[in-house]
């Protein structure tokens, strides 16, 4: 049996705890109101006050001058350029003057709502990354058992392990979905603001009413307890009954049952991942919408969920906790890697391409605003989730060698995470990004948090699933070449 080190403990706890402190210290230091929200904005504001006149639109107006054919001279066009230059520079100081106040009153109270939901924006990507990764580490595992692979089952109480964390981040989800329906103390949902659905309100808004069957509070938290529920009671039932299965002596019933419920668990993950991916994601934009995003963000989580796996299976094989595992099970999972970075971004591609092509304003904002303000981390994250693992990965013989493995994942989870931050950050802080103390904050308490569970979880069960009836096949699965690398085909006869 593996034993949960101390070490191990400690270092995750210390985690939790500078992640909470960190998560506090952001969520301190936001502005408390409007005129906070000012202060930040006059120091931000640069000294000639963004009203100039360029020369580029005075040029343009010279240029409309000589079309429409009146003939002056060089002297005469410098003039009319100066008298263009200063009727301008006068009208907008004009405008100031009227406007500038109630502008700077707008602009400041929408400063205030993106700094807001700055550190619950934050805590919301490295939560949802979090989850995600458990939920699709669940997904696989069903998959494996539905399809009675057998090379995987030496993994299954890896697999198992890692769901583990699903219960506390579906916790703290829970706690931010009744935040924001319930409570109101978040705002990163725009649709959940007053007035939204009332027709004599000014902050009505009619796209989204035309969504309310859907995006309406009661429906949109039911909704979410409901996949809450089902994939903790999967994950719950399963992982009883595959202990249960060490011992059971009932002539494979237990194994049949297992087998049945997760084919109906597989059936109601793709409805519910789908859906949760609308409201929890694609709600943040209500305005947007795309027809495969559920796929999209299905691939992402899957090819990081897989990641992990290799990550907590090459530790704990270090560690000498799993006998049956050997280099061809690490290839397999690095194959799945390998493919599940190509499928993202056949699905990244396919969504950019199409929406791109056809040109729909209220397609192509969602790429527009990404692209010109979230450009370093857009291109970036199609490079690390796509480039990357492709020149890594494409040899065979690199997917069994761990270290190898360790460095693209690392690249890989980064790439994903960023994925996650694109999908958040612009719909909820707009341009008030950057990653600091709340970003890392929250991925250390969340690191903090799987760390503790998924190894606290492998303790408690013995790491070989003996009642398994494909233990012996998975246990003798190997590739060839694999297992003899480095001889020559004359040490074979």
């Amino acid at each position: 049996m593996y034993q949960f080190s101390g070490k191990l403990k400690t270092f995750s706890i210390a985690l939790i705890l500078l992640g909470a402190l960190g998560i506090a210290f952001s969520f301190y230091t936001a502005p408390k109101s409007i005129e906070d929200a000012k202060e930040i904005m006059a120091s931000q504001t640069s000294h000639d006050g963004g009203h100039a006149i360029s020369n580029e639109e005075v040029k343009k107006d010279i240029h409309t001058t000589e079309v429409k054919g009146d003939s002056i001279s060089h002297g005469e066009m410098e003039n009319h350029a100066e008298e263009v230059h200063q009727e301008a520079t006068k009208e907008v100081h004009a405008a100031a003057d009227v406007h500038g106040e109630n502008h700077d009153d707008e602009h400041a109270e929408h400063l205030y709502h993106q700094l807001k939901n700055k550190p619950w924006s934050a805590l919301y990507v490295s939560l949802f990354f979090f989850l995600g990764i458990s939920l699709l580490v669940l997904a696989f595992y069903a998959s494996q058992r539905v399809a009675q692979s057998a090379w995987s089952v030496v993994l299954f109480r890896v697999m198992e392990a890692i769901t583990a964390n699903l219960v506390p981040t579906s916790i703290i989800m829970l706690l931010v979905i009744l935040s924001a329906s319930v409570l109101h103390i978040n705002h990163m949902f725009p649709w959940m603001a007053d007035g939204v659905f009332d027709p004599s309100s000014p902050n009505y808004d009619p796209i989204i009413d035309g969504k309310s069957w859907w995006m309406n509070t009661p429906g949109w938290t039911i909704r979410s307890i409901v996949y809450l529920a089902i994939w903790n009671g999967y994950r719950w039932f399963i992982r009883r009954n595959s202990i249960k299965e060490d011992t059971a002596n009932d002539g494979l019933k237990t194994y049949k049952l297992n087998y049945n419920v997760s084919v109906g668990f597989i059936f109601l993950f793709m409805i519910t991942e789908s859906m949760m991916s609308w409201d929890w994601i694609m709600g943040l934009d209500p305005h947007w919408f795309s027809t495969l995003f559920g796929w999209y963000v299905l691939s992402g989580l899957l090819v990081s969920a897989i990641t992990v796996i290799a990550f907590v299976t090459i530790y704990l094989r270090s560690k000498g906790a799993l006998p049956g595992v050997n280099d061809s099970h690490i290839h397999d999972l690095a194959k799945f890697m390998f493919g599940f970075s190509i499928f993202w971004t056949y699905l990244w591609f396919s969504q950019f391409m199409l929406i791109w092509y056809a040109d729909i304003p209220e397609e192509t904002t969602y790429f527009v605003m990404r692209f010109n303000e979230y450009k370093l981390p857009f291109l970036a994250m199609v490079v690390m989730n796509f480039a990357f693992p492709i020149l890594l990965l494409l040899n065979s013989d690199y997917k069994s060698i761990p270290w190898f493995i360790v460095i693209g994942g690392v690249v890989i989870l980064g790439g994903h995470y960023i994925d996650v931050f694109i999908m958040v950050m612009p719909a909820t802080v707009g341009s008030q990004w950057f990653f600091g103390i709340a970003e890392i904050s929250a991925l250390l308490f969340f690191l903090g948090i799987f760390i503790y569970t998924v190894f606290s979880a492998f303790a408690k069960a013995n790491p070989i699933p003996k009642g398994n009836p494909f233990l012996k096949e998975s246990e003798y699965f190997h590739y060839y070449n694999i297992e003899h690398r480095g001889e020559g085909s004359g040490d074979h006869h």
